[in-house]
């Protein structure tokens, strides 16, 4: 999903003292005068420390909140979506493993593959390397990452103690909320062929060189057409666009082999989440909007589905995946490695660094609770805010079961290394345990 419509304010102010203007008189001490937008962001910043302090206090008893930690993040070069604050901002607040919800009843060794695979990306990095805003550098996950190579595959009790010996827990907090949307996406699998004919009309695009900032529109138009570009020929249509949401697929050719193809890049167009613009306009009822009824309603109005799917003037370019060594066993996520189904989450990096660990706490599409432990390592366009995550559930229409129709409120937790928690870890003191300043 890197795939996954790949995408991603926060200016801090000191406030100044008004200067002494040339040629007025001096009155004794001059009283400092608070400019209109810093005594807004005052207001606003002690609103927030007030709710802050409530949220903490009606939790302290599942929090340790004598080593009490806040980390406030802001997100950079980044322009508000429509209905989304402009100043989130990620805190994070230590806790235990034994206060992590459903921390008993995970199967932690499912999680271990995907954590394997981001100690690998990791292993490649020059120790001073960042992990993303919060999670140190790439020093700082070497003792933990020998350590989850000998953990052995299955041994849940294991994971458990090599969990706790190495990482800290942090609950993530947007502002006032701990609260944010959970989704799903999955791996498409479909027919196709590598050169046109027959059913196979419909193609998929490599990334141009130099990139290209044509719409969807112009692009189904032919704006790339005989340029060399083709990578693959499809039979529907609808099956393209959903593989530009999803961004990885299985494809079988018709002489029976199998190949994988993942995402290469974008036009540089905004998203637009063509299912919201469906349901605006009666379309689709809201209370039955999933992947599978927008992909439904397309196939139905062959005649409509071309307009509706270019509303998303996104357009996403396509790489065949290395088989050289055989098939890979999945998609590659942002981080570069191959993705783990049911225990891989894109993240929006601006908040969350990839390759870390995050304990989810949310509920499954049928209503019951969903409480894992699972590794950042992919994005997506649509995936923005501190308190997000996109799931990744696995390849073919029995992930899209699930992935079609999850979107759930719900909260996570990240793990970072104790050597990065001890370090980096910030104390506000303007935030006492007490509620007082």
């Amino acid at each position: 999903m890197q795939a996954r419509q790949a995408g991603q304010q926060r200016r801090t102010g000191k406030r100044r003292s008004q200067p002494h203007r040339p040629g007025a008189p001096h009155k004794g001490k001059q009283r400092s005068v608070k400019h209109p937008v810093a005594k807004k962001r005052a207001a606003r910043k002690s609103a927030q420390l007030a709710a802050l302090r409530k949220l903490l206090h009606h939790g302290r008893h599942s929090f340790t909140l004598a080593s009490l930690g806040l980390l406030m993040l802001v997100a950079s070069c980044a322009t508000p979506r429509v209905g989304e604050a402009p100043d989130h901002s990620l805190a994070l607040v230590a806790t235990d493993f034994d206060s992590l919800p459903g921390w008993e009843r995970d199967r932690l060794a499912e999680a271990l593959p995907a954590l394997q695979n981001s100690c690998a990306a990791f292993a490649k990095w020059p120790d001073d390397k960042a992990v993303g805003k919060l999670g140190g550098q790439a020093g700082d996950w070497r003792a933990a990452c020998s350590a989850a190579m000998q953990v052995q595959a299955g041994d849940n009790t294991g994971m458990a103690i090599f969990l706790k010996t190495y990482f800290q827990p942090y609950r993530a907090l947007d502002r006032t909320t701990d609260q944010g949307l959970f989704t799903s996406y999955y791996e498409t699998e479909l027919d196709g062929a590598r050169a046109r004919g027959g059913a196979y009309t419909v193609p998929l695009y490599k990334a141009p060189d130099p990139p290209v900032t044509f719409t969807r529109a112009q692009i189904d138009n032919g704006a790339l057409a005989g340029k060399g570009l083709e990578l693959m020929w499809l039979k529907d249509p609808v099956d393209a666009w959903m593989l530009h949401i999803q961004g990885s697929s299985v494809v079988k050719l018709p002489d029976g082999k199998i190949t994988r193809i993942g995402y290469a890049g974008n036009n540089g167009q905004d998203f637009v989440p063509v299912a919201r613009l469906m349901i605006q306009e009666g379309l689709i009822p809201k209370g039955q909007a999933s992947m599978q009824s927008v992909r439904s309603w397309l196939q139905a109005h062959p005649a409509e589905a071309q307009t509706w799917m270019q509303k998303n003037p996104r357009y996403i370019f396509f790489r065949e995946l290395d088989s050289s060594a055989g098939l890979p066993t999945g998609p590659n996520g942002a981080l570069g490695v191959t993705l783990t189904p049911t225990r891989s989450m894109a993240v929006d990096p601006a908040y969350m660094p990839l390759g870390v660990p995050v304990w989810l706490d949310t509920q499954a599409p049928d209503g019951t609770p969903l409480q894992r432990l699972m590794v950042a390592q992919d994005v997506g366009s649509a995936i923005k805010g501190p308190i997000r995550g996109d799931l990744f559930w696995g390849t073919g229409e029995t992930a899209l079961e699930f992935a079609g129709r999850m979107k759930n409120s719900g909260r996570y937790y990240v793990l970072l290394p104790k050597t990065v928690a001890t370090r980096n870890t910030l104390t506000v003191s303007e935030l006492n345990t007490d509620g007082s300043n």
